[in-house]
């Protein structure tokens, strides 16, 4: 069955939906987000990639069969993107190698890279902290910025979005959505709803823009890329009720963290969540992109809003062509009009939210304000010479969660300024920063005339991009760091970002809080973690009298008073025009224009990677060894850190041996295999149950030598012995990094033995050939580590039930696992080593 797209306006088409009831299918029925499915199975029906058979299983909502679609754009931060094209331009390479034409690989679609992970908060506290912290970006990241000039001349559809422009997903929301696309399918302008998949797991924060859009792994997103279809089950969708207002002193911070704590309590890991409901109009775009920002922490694959007349607006007050999508939504039965069917309703009363934080360790660890110091109350604190327990000594503005928010950001201003009006200051032992998610942020508090009073608290901009949340918070001060290590404290860091994992933000924090903007200077002013903002002051004016939270707390309406500076559609304009400009470093960094990169081996940065010279034979695993035992809740941090190369960590003494002398962060060499294979599970805050310390150890066996996991990887190998890692509940979970599957493969790891996995590290480590199998509890196993473990999978089918055995001596334990290779083509990919090889392989056999 194929339909023929229908006259929109002028010559723009669109394929109707209502065309569809015509053929028996209850389209309006669907939730908003399917619908958005639905219309783009009929737009790229061909019988080939997408198939009636997608059509059917997507149209009546047949949960957990698979099918397949086609995103209509992929976008990509530095820290995710650069590894992503170094595999496009290898494939190049080695295609040519064989004889092939190289220019075959190319993005079909469009694909977008902002470049906003690299910046790092050397420089704080002051006016020319901006400059030089972007200086040394630069001075860190030529080659990798070289790498990507090139990358963006060489390929096509590929748009680089240059440093200093702000945070991927801010840049998205308020530039580069559309929200319904036009482009030419078949020979005829086309319009159709935008579905865009990223390889940042806060992807999602465009639902709130009503893009449906989310992370996946960047392996998904090369073959997406390369023009493959998507394939995924089609999902349930859990519909929240909103209802009721939000209270006077709630933050949209405070919402979002409340959602987080239901939903990840409910249970909605790999399920769409759409939210619907009166109190929908009460939210603007800003607050329903904060809570979209956060679906990884709660779990879901998406947070949609459906289109309304608040989308229709920010399009309008942000410079977009909302009329046509306005017009076009209406037509479609894409614009809210009530509430659709859904798997199940979760009903949430705004008015029932009161303010919060979240931590020390997981962002849906909320404690409401009045709590928290019950939380983290010490009856003996220790001191040191400048800081003592519970002390707050790093304080964030930070994360595009928070920081694309007017409401938040205007918020900080006033708190900011009410503190400055009455001699209040920040505690001199904290470091301070603000890096805002768009330069748009600091063109409105320069209007408002808050900027001047936030930056009299230390909170000067620092840059324009992740900072703090990705871990480049950069060091403490030198006094406070040793301080912290000569006298064990327990101190704190208050950030206004959405990931608080261990040893992510500063290894030498107890535990990060999440907070909003306003709260973040509000813990800056008082400097410790353990107060009752409603009963004790957050500090005294100079004159001795006592200040409390609510003396300078910002008002609804004080907010409101400034809110029309922050929507001016010039402003948007303006940023527009320039955005894929670059500042004069941009501009300076020379690159040859050719069809193949030139691979230089002496570099740190860019290295050609081995997926395509690497053998690998599908099969049983026999006679592996458990390189890893873990308990729960194991993040992509604890298996491929993004933060700081530690000098003496394995991948620290392989640069220096090199003669580096600038380590920089894992993040930033994503691009170089020698360093991540190193860096694998280093994460000083991991916790192998092999051995008794921390960070990246384990047991070699038969013989027990405690040593790297580097070294046991390689000695494994030489003896020619398979691996495997078992694993708790939620293994896998926090961002979307393909490293950390790919650091996985390259260890010689064959498959992965958990409770449960999040759903991108899932798909993820299917991605790079290892198989995901879900068992019991090892833990009620007897399960110890230093078994020999088999697996059958020469019979794997797609959910498949595997039969795996834990052999010691004449013990034996056997068991029944799940392959969560969910779909048949998530099978294929397996079999052939990972999607790298299938697409590959493909390139190779077709021509």
């Amino acid at each position: 069955m194929a339909l023929a797209p229908e006259p929109l306006e002028g010559n723009i088409k669109f394929y109707n939906l209502k065309k569809l009831e015509d053929l028996g299918y209850d389209i309006f029925s669907l939730p908003y987000s399917l619908r958005i499915l639905v219309e783009n199975v009929i737009r790229n029906l061909d019988n080939k990639k997408i198939t009636e058979e997608d059509l059917e299983k997507i149209a009546r909502w047949k949960v957990g069969e698979e099918f397949s679609f086609m995103p209509t754009r992929v976008i990509m931060q530095d820290y995710t993107g650069v590894p992503l094209l170094v595999d496009l331009a290898a494939m190049r390479t080695e295609l040519a190698k064989r004889g092939k034409d190289p220019l075959r690989v190319n993005p079909i679609i469009q694909s977008d890279l902002v470049i906003d992970h690299s910046v790092q908060v050397d420089y704080y506290g002051t006016s020319y902290a901006l400059v030089l912290n972007m200086q040394k970006e630069f001075e860190r990241n030529v080659e990798r910025y070289t790498f990507l000039k090139w990358a963006q001349s060489s390929f096509r559809n590929l748009r680089i979005v240059p440093p200093g422009n702000g945070i991927i997903h801010q840049v998205n929301l308020e530039f580069l959505s559309k929200v319904v696309d036009v482009r030419e399918v078949k020979g005829e302008q086309v319009a159709f709803p935008e579905i865009v998949i990223g390889t940042d797991s806060h992807t999602t924060m465009a639902n709130g823009v009503s893009v449906l859009s989310w992370g996946v792994g960047g392996l998904e997103a090369e073959a997406v890329m390369m023009g493959e279809p998507y394939t995924m089950v089609v999902p349930e969708v859990v519909g929240v009720k909103l209802e009721g207002e939000v209270r006077e002193g709630v933050t949209p911070t405070d919402v979002v963290l409340y959602i987080t704590e239901v939903l990840r309590k409910k249970g909605v890991v790999g399920k769409f969540v759409e939210f619907f409901g009166q109190s929908l109009s009460n939210l603007s775009v800003p607050d329903r992109a904060t809570i979209a920002n956060m679906a990884p922490e709660y779990g879901a694959t998406v947070g949609y809003f459906p289109i309304d007349e608040r989308t229709i607006n920010y399009l309008y007050v942000t410079g977009r062509n909302y009329k046509l999508v306005e017009k076009y939504a209406k037509i479609q039965g894409l614009f809210y009009d009530g509430e659709p069917k859904y798997t199940e309703v979760v009903t949430i009363n705004l008015s029932d939210i009161e303010p919060s934080a979240a931590g020390p360790k997981n962002p849906d660890e909320r404690v409401t304000l009045k709590e928290l110091k019950k939380k983290v109350q010490k009856n003996n604190k220790k001191s040191g010479t400048y800081v003592k327990d519970n002390d707050v000594v790093l304080t964030a503005v930070t994360s595009c969660t928070n920081t694309s928010n007017p409401t938040l950001m205007i918020g900080a201003g006033i708190l900011a300024k009410k503190a400055v009006q009455l001699g209040l200051r920040t505690k001199p032992y904290i470091k301070t920063s603000m890096a805002p998610g768009s330069p748009i942020v600091v063109e409105y508090l320069k209007e408002a005339d808050l900027l001047p009073y936030l930056e009299a608290l230390g909170f000067h901009v620092v840059g324009f991009g992740c900072t703090t949340c990705i871990g480049n918070a950069g060091p403490l001060p030198p006094k406070i760091e040793n301080d912290i290590k000569n006298n064990g404290l327990e101190v704190y860091g208050v950030i206004s970002g959405n990931r608080n994992f261990e040893g992510r933000v500063n290894p030498y924090l107890k535990g990060v809080f999440l907070a909003s903007p306003i709260l973040v200077i509000a813990f800056a002013l008082a400097g410790r973690i353990d107060i009752d903002f409603f009963e004790e002051p957050i500090d005294y004016d100079p004159n001795g009298k006592p200040v409390y939270l609510k003396d300078i707390w910002p008002s609804m309406k004080e907010i409101a008073d400034y809110m029309n500076l922050a929507m001016n559609p010039e402003l948007y304009k303006s940023r527009f025009d320039k955005i894929f400009e670059g500042d004069e470093n941009w501009k300076n960094l020379k690159v040859p224009e050719s069809e193949l990169y030139n691979w230089d081996n002496n570099s740190t940065y860019i290295r050609m990677p081995p997926w395509f010279s690497i053998e690998t034979k599908f099969g049983d695993i026999r006679g592996a060894r458990i390189l890893l035992l873990l308990g729960d809740k194991i993040t992509t941090d604890h298996i491929s850190p993004a933060g700081p190369i530690d000098p003496k960590s394995v991948a620290g003494q392989y640069l220096k041996q090199l003669g580096v002398t600038e380590l920089n962060t894992y993040g930033a060499r994503r691009g170089n295999h020698e360093v991540m294979l190193r860096g694998g599970f280093a994460n000083p805050k991991l916790k192998n149950m092999l051995v008794d310390q921390p960070g990246g150890y384990t047991k070699h066996f038969p013989d027990g030598k405690v040593m790297s996991v580097y070294e046991a990887s390689e000695l494994y190998k030489k003896e020619g012995v398979p691996l495997v890692i078992v694993a708790g509940k939620q293994y896998g979970s926090g961002s979307s990094r393909d490293w950390a599957a790919k650091v996985t493969a390259l260890l010689g790891v064959k498959a992965v033995l958990a409770e449960s996995f999040e759903r991108i590290h899932r798909s993820n480590l299917v991605a790079m050939g290892v198989v995901p199998i879900e068992i019991p509890d090892w833990r009620s196993l007897g399960i110890k580590g230093d078994e020999i473990v088999n697996i059958e999978l020469n019979n794997l089918t797609a959910k498949g039930k595997v039969k795996v055995e834990f052999l010691k001596g004449d013990e034996k334990i056997e068991i029944e696992g799940r392959a969560r290779v969910d779909t048949n083509v998530e099978l294929e990919y397996i079999k052939e080593g990972g999607i790298l090889k299938y697409v590959f392989n493909k390139l190779l056999h077709e021509g």
